[in-house]
């Protein structure tokens, strides 16, 4: 290894130390794509799932608030949702990488990365990004005006949070500010404007986004004492059990709020009330499973909770979605 971590020309780069074994990336994609995708993560789906998520929460719910506005343009929210979701995970995921590089190549995790390892430049990296975030914006511009101004105002707290391990112990809140702005959008898209039940939705993502990637963070905690990076695992330490089990609850509770709130304004039934709440206590158990099954100082654990969250995410997003169809039928 040459000096910072850094790989050699001749050092093997067939795939990045974190990625999914045997993935799309480096086994099917065309070798001159691989160092891009593995820029936007795409050999690491669960960060893609974890951005999408809260969009399809919250388009599920303004569908149950508002069912008089359901119509087929919500298939192609979703999809577009979708196809937005792995742009901007892309794009976001690039930046980082950029304003990252110095401190990836001092992580072992990191270290094989497109940027520390030398696979890609700084400039080819910007185009990439600016490439991704044009892509997701023409995909933007098809949703209602509401959400468009939403999208674009994202953009602040996604530039901001590669930094916020520099100066805060609470990097993770800065991901849940970013990553869970599809909980706002999402119900825009659908409803023309903002709602509370949409607030209390992306508050639950914050908080389940303390939960997961505090469990994450704590596979670097070693390399991030060395090199003085902050985060909410450090912060923790060995009282992580239990503030996971404040976020827990307090995850369950938003999502419970906002899925009672959207069906309360539209009028819903029991049996979409049911499923509704259903969806919030099924997400709230598969936590509490993680928390049950969660040992901080093995990684592996740690990695493999973190991407069952995907799991937790679309089973309260399968719930709210047949909430959302049993009440638009009804009406």
């Amino acid at each position: 290894m040459t000096p910072a971590g850094r790989q050699s020309a001749t050092e093997p780069r067939d795939s990045v130390a974190d990625a999914v074994p045997q993935n799309w990336v480096d086994t099917k994609a065309p070798a001159w794509t691989r160092p891009y995708l593995r820029l936007s993560r795409a050999d690491r789906p669960i960060g893609t799932w974890l951005l999408l998520i809260p969009c399809w929460w919250s388009l599920a719910l303004a569908i149950l608030a508002r069912p008089d506005l359901a119509g087929w343009h919500d298939l192609w929210l979703a999809l577009a949702c979708a196809i937005g979701a792995f742009l901007m995970r892309g794009a976001g995921c690039t930046w980082n990488d950029i304003t990252d590089r110095d401190i990836d190549a001092r992580v072992a995790r990191t270290r094989s990365r497109p940027l520390p390892s030398g696979q890609v430049t700084v400039r080819q990296a910007l185009f990439w990004l600016v490439l991704q975030s044009l892509v997701a914006f023409l995909i933007l511009l098809t949703f209602h005006p509401a959400a468009i101004a939403l999208g674009i105002l994202a953009l602040m707290p996604v530039a901001i949070y590669p930094f916020a391990k520099r100066f805060t112990w609470w990097p993770q809140a800065f991901l849940g500010i970013a990553f869970n702005w599809g909980a706002l959008l999402g119900w825009a898209a659908h409803a023309g404007r903002l709602d509370w039940p949409a607030v209390a939705l992306y508050l639950g993502g914050i908080f389940w986004t303390l939960f997961y990637d505090t469990i994450y963070a704590h596979q670097d905690r070693e390399d991030d004492a060395l090199i003085g990076v902050k985060s909410t695992a450090r912060l923790f330490a060995e009282k992580t059990r239990a503030w996971l089990a404040f976020f827990l609850v307090l995850a369950t509770a938003a999502l419970a709020v906002a899925a009672w709130g959207a069906a309360q304004m539209g009028g819903a039934g029991p049996l979409a009330v049911g499923l509704a709440l259903a969806g919030a206590g099924a997400f709230g158990l598969h936590l509490l499973w993680q928390l049950r099954r969660l040992d901080i100082n093995d990684a592996a654990i740690c990695l493999m909770l973190f991407r069952s969250n995907r799991d937790a995410g679309l089973v309260a997003a399968l719930f709210f979605a047949t909430a959302a169809l049993v009440h638009a039928f009804a009406n």
